[in-house]
């Protein structure tokens, strides 16, 4: 096997580790040829060449994947490819806009803790104050907590 084509060998094999690194997360084939052709490619300069010439192979390959990795790593490609998008949204129906504080209905499940209510006509995720709520019980929202509603029995 030539010199020439040992060199394609690992050159193909470091390429396919980028592949594996930055296109397809895991472990996939792309990494494992890539390993494979690397240390075929190593295999051979020892076979072709003896072992001096097989060492400078080695030591080669090892030096170029130790510099691009480095090059990669100090280069913006992170930061190319990584997602920078901010959500900074909120939900567009917000609970503080349907249902206020001292608002009274009824529970349709049993909350322990959490469970629903029905508050005007709607269903709503809510949870009790105390250990357990039953179902058709007569409940007061005492604060709004997010997505759902913190509730007590009514006396």
């Amino acid at each position: 096997m030539s010199l020439t084509a040992i060199i394609f060998l690992i050159i193909l094999g470091i390429i396919l580790f980028y592949v594996e690194f930055l296109i397809v997360p895991g472990v996939t084939i792309a990494g494992i040829a890539g390993a494979i052709l690397i240390i075929v490619g190593i295999y051979f300069g020892y076979k072709e060449y003896g072992v001096p010439e097989g060492h400078y192979i080695l030591g080669l390959t090892s030096a170029a994947s130790i510099f691009s990795v480095f090059i990669m790593l100090r280069s913006n490609t992170w930061k190319n490819i990584a997602l920078n998008a901010k959500i900074d949204g909120k939900t567009s129906s917000s609970l503080e806009s349907e249902v206020s504080i001292g608002e009274t209905g009824e529970t349709t499940t049993r909350l322990n803790p959490y469970g629903k209510v029905l508050i005007n006509n709607k269903f709503y995720e809510a949870k009790s104050t105390s250990s357990y709520i039953d179902p058709k019980t007569k409940i007061v929202v005492k604060k709004i907590d997010g997505s759902h509603l913190i509730v007590k029995p009514l006396k």
